[in-house]
């Protein structure tokens, strides 16, 4: 097996062009095999196998600065920087990374988890590069569905303008997640479909090749080659903001994209290589269902077929529930930032066209728009990782606070997500939502809950309002499992919300065992903060412990402490058990709850230190 012997940049240096495809081949092949038993990214990664290869022909990684955009399609580049033989630890806690990691690796030189940024962060090493008089080049794997975010542009526009040497591989295989939308992925479709002034151009080249001064005579006829271009298929955007184009090439051509990318680095100034893939490429059910593919769990690679048990997840039951909602109230809007199966949305996408917003990865864009459509009497609701709602922090400051604008905001990865690791735990939002004017904040703990809050939301609200819920369906409390009341004799108050009153309850069992009575309280809303019940129950335990997945700073803890402190009513005992810095690495979600002290076990310690330390 060819890839087992590439140990080294100066391996892959020595492979034939028949190699080259060799070895693609079987890399296609180890990224089935091992994602079909960690899970992962699978569509996206098939699709850049070749233009990886290629890129490593070009650039050394441990010096020259590679950053890919978004970073899920790195796993090739982890295979052939010595990452191989930790393969089958990848997304699993101690072991590799799904996205890249500085930390990880040397040749890894940006984390990557969210999208549209590599263009800025490929500058900044560029100026650098000048600024402290280095030698490396800088290149950026930019996907053309993170073109649909604004950040993009604004890397765009600032590099072509700078004239510093770097490239820009725009890898164009017409989806984000799912396929893309707007008027740039038209503009990209219509390069696609002009490859006339390339292959004309290659056969110029080869002509004069073979005529005495025909170098000078091909780099002298520059304005001739560009009228050419112009009227073969226009000027692109990518030229207008100061970039040299090169383009659309096969992406899974090795030999000609090793060609090109030499080229690209050599200009000395900014250039922008455009590059056609399949996402899925060599998978059949990748390519035949990318988006299916695109993030997958565990699956057997002979039929595709996932291997997991499907049930019912809040993503689902919210959708299901808006449905029912939009006709009911014709309102209703559902808006989407590049995620709609991923949210729940396709039913409804599906039933309610001219309802259904998809804007690309660009939800500063999309909570602004939810505030134009609110402002003029119409009810968006806008479903939204938490992870990714943080990029559009000022315009839900801006846009809906100030005006007490009725948006709804569908947030969905509250809280730790597991295997995708610190760029997509939604564990800040409770922070920023808290500083939004006017906000209401809904945590539902059960599916049922959450159909019922987000009628709340829909109805019984005025202004911006959230409803936060974590991923997948497993953990839910059932209700009929709890009892909302006071216990005599508690000798300590335990505040919690969402589906983290299931590990609460556990370790009130445990100490019950231990002849500990402890009152629970389990808040629906955070915001308003009504704290009655805790201030009744305070009055008998006087010791409260604070439980939550999420991080310290902004927390539903520091909001209870600041109250109680601001009314005269502080316990003599206190503990905020949270996520504290919020930045915990991947792995089973099970297991992080567990390493950071927020399972069953590490609350009854926390109670138990709490009750120990005060005494």
């Amino acid at each position: 097996m060819l890839l087992n012997h590439i140990h080294s940049r100066e391996d892959l240096l020595r492979l034939s062009p028949q190699e080259d495809r060799q070895l693609c081949g079987e890399i296609r092949e180890f990224l089935v095999r091992h994602v079909a038993k960690t899970g992962g990214h699978l569509a996206s990664n098939l699709g850049v196998v070749e233009l990886t290869v290629a890129l490593h022909k070009v650039y050394d990684t441990a010096q020259d600065r590679l950053l890919f955009d978004v970073g899920h399609q790195s796993y090739v580049h982890k295979i052939l920087t010595g990452r191989m033989d930790r393969f089958s630890t990848m997304r699993t806690y101690g072991g590799l990374a799904g996205f890249p990691k500085p930390g990880e690796s040397e040749h890894d030189a940006f984390i990557a988890g969210h999208a549209s940024e590599s263009v800025s962060v490929a500058l900044g090493m560029a100026r650098a590069r000048t600024l402290s008089g280095q030698n490396y080049h800088v290149a950026a794997v930019l996907g053309d569905g993170a073109l649909t975010g604004g950040l993009a542009y604004e890397g765009l526009n600032d590099a072509g303008a700078s004239g510093e040497p770097l490239v820009v591989v725009l890898n164009d295989n017409g989806m984000s997640i799912t396929s893309n939308v707007g008027a740039i992925s038209r503009h990209l479709k219509l390069l696609r479909l002009k490859p006339g002034y390339f292959g004309l151009k290659k056969v110029y080249r080869q002509l004069t090749r073979k005529l005495p001064g025909g170098e000078t005579l091909y780099r002298c006829t520059h304005n001739l080659k560009a009228w050419l271009r112009r009227r073969l298929i226009g000027v692109t955007i990518f030229e207008e903001m100061g970039f040299t184009y090169l383009g659309p090439v096969d992406g899974h051509n090795v030999d000609r994209l090793t060609f090109l990318l030499k080229e690209a680095r050599d200009m000395g100034g900014p250039v922008l290589l455009h590059v056609i893939t399949k996402k899925g490429k060599g998978y059949i059910p990748a390519e035949v269902k990318p988006s299916k593919y695109h993030g997958v769990g565990r699956f057997d690679p002979l039929t595709g077929l996932s291997n997991g048990m499907s049930s019912m997840c809040f993503s689902e039951t919210f959708g299901k529930a808006l449905c029912e909602a939009a006709i009911e109230d014709k309102r209703i809007c559902a808006i989407t930032a590049a995620m709609e199966q991923g949210t729940g949305l396709s039913q409804f996408a599906a039933s309610f066209k001219d309802r259904y917003f998809d804007v690309g990865i660009a939800e500063g864009h999309a909570v602004s728009m939810a505030a134009g459509l609110a402002k003029q009497g119409l009810l968006p609701v806008f479903a939204v990782y938490s992870t990714f709602l943080q990029r559009s922090f000022d315009m839900l400051q801006q846009d809906l606070g100030l005006l007490g604008l009725h948006v709804v905001l569908a947030v969905d990865r509250a809280g730790l997500v597991g295997e995708d690791g610190e760029t997509h735990h939604g564990v800040f939002d409770v922070g920023y939502l808290r500083q939004v004017p006017g906000m209401e904040i809904y945590c539902p703990a059960s599916q049922a809950e959450l159909r019922r809050m987000l009628r709340l939301a829909l109805w019984q609200s005025t202004g911006p309002v959230a409803v936060r819920y974590p991923r997948g369906g497993d953990g839910e409390y059932s209700q009929s499992q709890w009892i909302d009341q006071r216990i005599e004799g508690a000798q300590l108050t335990i505040l919690t919300y969402g589906i983290t009153i299931n590990d609460v309850l556990a370790a009130v069992r445990r100490l019950s065992n231990d002849a500990i009575a402890a009152d629970v309280i389990k808040l629906d809303r955070l915001l308003p903060l009504e704290l009655d019940a805790v201030e009744a129950s305070l009055a008998a335990t006087g010791r409260i412990l604070v439980v939550e997945e999420a991080a310290a700073a902004g927390s539903l803890g520091e909001a209870v402490a600041a109250r109680l402190a601001q009314t005269g009513k502080m316990p003599r005992a206190m503990r905020l058990l949270n996520l504290q810095s919020g930045l915990v690495p991947h792995g089973a979600t099970a297991l992080l709850r567990h390493r950071v002290g927020l399972d069953a076990d590490g609350i009854y310690q926390a109670a138990k230190e709490l009750l120990a330390h005060e005494a």
